[in-house]
């Protein structure tokens, strides 16, 4: 007689036992694993859109720029299914955490040593209603590349505001922009400088997200109806791509 060892499928650990059954007769097994984040689990589901592999392949889906609808047909799952798996994330930060973290000592109020170079810009995208515009306002530092903060929501000035805060425990010294007006209301003349030729590495990630969510792409029958998911996906792949967080 062969007895093979069931492994958990969210802490990989083989100290499982039997837990009972469905109503529908199969087997339920639990993790002994203290630490583990699911203790319940089954290998066999009845409903496709629960089984891990699967809400793997959601996520996966979302950042090579599939759409509900194509997600759900290619998966065989529901496109209510689909929505409800990318709604399950964890809590989306706007600042590259890891980054942060990785300059150096900070001062007592969180922020690393002045010194450090932005480049700051905006793209336009549709969510919610087609007529209606969502802008992304993004930060990265141009030496590297690394995108440093971001925020969602209208033209306005507030938005651009929010960003700044979110870039302060980086000690930017120095803001890379175009001639937008809103840069010069609220950024001091001496880190300041409105150069087109300092701004390519943002503008390039701008195609970059353009061509990996099709949601921002500006001519597309694509876009979002809910503001929600169209934040949601703009989010995720920030913290996967540009963060380096799994979410």
């Amino acid at each position: 007689m062969v007895s093979v060892p069931v492994q958990c499928p969210h802490c990989q650990g083989t100290a499982v036992i039997k837990a009972g059954k469905q109503a529908h007769g199969t087997q339920r097994y639990r993790c002994q694993n203290d630490r583990c984040a699911q203790r319940i689990f089954l290998l066999q589901h009845q409903d496709r859109g629960r089984a891990p592999e699967i809400r793997r392949q959601v996520d996966d889906m979302a950042f090579d720029s599939s759409g509900i609808r194509d997600t759900a047909r290619v998966l065989q799952i529901s496109p209510t299914t689909v929505i409800a798996v990318l709604k399950k994330v964890l809590a989306i930060q706007p600042v590259n955490t890891a980054l942060l973290q990785a300059l150096g000592p900070r001062d007592g109020r969180g922020s690393v040593k002045p010194g450090r170079e932005a480049e700051v810009d905006k793209m336009w995208s549709v969510g919610g209603a087609k007529e209606s515009a969502r802008w992304l306002w993004h930060a990265l530092d141009p030496r590297t590349g690394r995108m440093l903060a971001y925020v969602i929501g209208s033209h306005k000035d507030a938005m651009f505001m929010k960003l700044r805060s979110l870039l302060a425990p980086f000690g930017i010294t120095r803001y890379y922009t175009d001639k937008a007006g809103v840069y010069q209301r609220h950024l001091p003349p001496e880190r300041h400088t409105v150069r087109k030729l300092t701004l390519q590495k943002i503008e390039r990630k701008h195609l970059t997200l353009r061509t990996r969510l099709k949601r921002l792409a500006c001519k597309t029958l694509c876009f979002s109806r809910s503001r929600f998911m169209h934040d949601l996906l703009i989010g995720l792949y920030m913290e996967r791509v540009e963060f380096g967080r799994a979410a």
